[in-house]
């Protein structure tokens, strides 16, 4: 590094570029899987025929908004699936499965998740494990029901077999991506096994949460066999551009369902003003193929780094990855904190601020998070958090460039040398 702005220790410095030199495949790998999608993306662009006037805003009901329906077909086609549905108006990635869960399920009908308990802030939408809440599937008459992972940490197929066998399943739920555990993320391919298991079995809709995992493959869930998948506009395909919002993508038919819940039966998704949110919405996914690929340059680095320092990776720099999340094991809570805080000196936003720990809406555990972002809460900008419980480990994502996010991982270093929590 010619320039050390940030005055970072020189035997990090050179740990560094060690931990660098062993991401050279990786870094092919990535550039490779970029170039695929960004080529599908344009293509989905140039097909769609998107045009300056698509663009403009939209004010009151939103009736004939061209730039609406056009960003719908772009991201169908992108996300290889016959419909979709891109709003800025989902609040977040939780309400947009919200949404699409709501938008499929009846009373009385079964969904069977099988990737074993979802993540904190679905739980409550559900209705399990003390999460009941106002207004979850459970209160409306929507039974839950849950096969666990094997030790591996991988789908347990026998039993998601025997459940299919003897239940009469709705609904089939996929959580992609790991959540605050430590179990593999899924690829597309280990989801079409569990899409043509169901369908030896059940008619049930298999619908997949994939937030994290958009363009981490050349492929996605939908190109395998799943009937709907979701996830949110601040993560990977709103490129870091798009300033909020969610898409629901897959069957048509489905996809008009959930639109009913979106707004209303019988409008569906014919109605919602855009108010100028669709040029960053379209901008955001043209981007989104490079800025996943610098998200997941972040994280091979991320890992290659700790594991030289002796940490645990998962996954190892090394590894082939099916979503954007980096964790690190860290071993106690000092060490965690001082990751965060480090990060956060990284940060183009806010890098003065000191996290804390603190009680986040939905969450069992006190969490801490590191995240100076131009749009709040974006996963897809450096970030990352972790509930304060063993193993006590940090869960990052995101980098909107590998340069700069290379820095916030070298400062989260800095910050434990700093504290005597790790030694060079």
């Amino acid at each position: 590094m010619a320039e050390n702005y940030f005055n970072i220790d020189e035997k990090l410095l050179e740990l560094s570029e060690k931990a660098l030199n062993r991401c050279k495949e990786e870094f092919i790998k990535i550039d490779k899987t970029t170039e695929i999608n960004q080529q599908k993306v344009l293509y989905a662009f140039s097909a769609n025929r998107v045009s300056e006037a698509d663009l403009s805003i939209t004010t009151g009901y939103g009736y004939g908004d061209r730039g609406r329906e056009a960003l719908d077909k772009v991201a169908a086609m992108c996300l290889g699936a016959e419909d979709s549905i891109v709003r800025h108006s989902f609040a977040s990635g939780t309400h947009t499965l919200t949404v699409a869960l709501f938008g499929l399920l009846r009373p009385g009908e079964k969904m069977l998740c099988v990737t074993g308990t979802p993540y904190d802030t679905i739980r409550p939408v559900i209705g399990i494990k003390g999460k009941e809440g106002r207004g979850s599937l459970k209160d409306f008459g929507i039974t839950y029901m849950q096969t666990e992972l094997t030790d591996s940490g991988r789908v347990d197929l026998d039993a998601v077999e025997k459940m299919l066998k003897t239940e009469k399943i709705k609904m089939v739920y996929i959580q992609r991506s790991r959540g605050y555990t430590l179990r593999p993320s899924l690829s597309v391919e280990e989801i079409g096994e569990i899409v043509a298991l169901t369908r030896n079995f059940s008619d049930a809709i298999v619908m997949v949460d994939n937030c994290y995992g958009e363009f981490v493959q050349t492929k996605e869930p939908t190109d395998f066999g799943a009937d709907i998948i979701a996830g949110s506009l601040i993560k990977n395909p709103g490129g870091g551009i798009a300033k909020c919002g969610g898409y629901i993508a897959g069957k048509k038919e489905l996809v008009e369902l959930c639109a009913y819940r979106m707004t209303a039966p019988g409008i569906g998704k014919e109605v919602g003003a855009t108010l100028g949110h669709t040029r960053d919405m379209l901008m955001g996914l043209f981007h989104a193929p490079h800025v996943v690929g610098e998200a997941l340059k972040t994280a091979v680095f991320c890992a290659s780094l700790y594991e030289l320092l002796g940490f645990d990776a998962s996954p190892a720099h090394n590894e082939e990855r099916y979503d954007i999340i980096q964790s690190i094991s860290l071993g106690n809570p000092e060490r965690l904190i001082a990751f965060c805080r480090g990060l956060q000196k990284g940060s183009p936003i806010d890098s003065f601020v000191v996290p804390e720990p603190w009680d986040m809406p939905g969450y069992d555990n006190k969490v801490i998070m590191a995240a100076g972002a131009f749009t709040s809460g974006s996963s897809i900008e450096l970030s990352a958090d972790a509930p304060l419980r063993e193993p006590f480990a940090v869960w990052l994502q995101g980098g909107l460039n590998f340069h700069s996010a290379k820095i916030g991982i070298l400062l989260s270093a800095q910050e434990m040398l700093k504290e005597g929590l790790i030694s060079l």
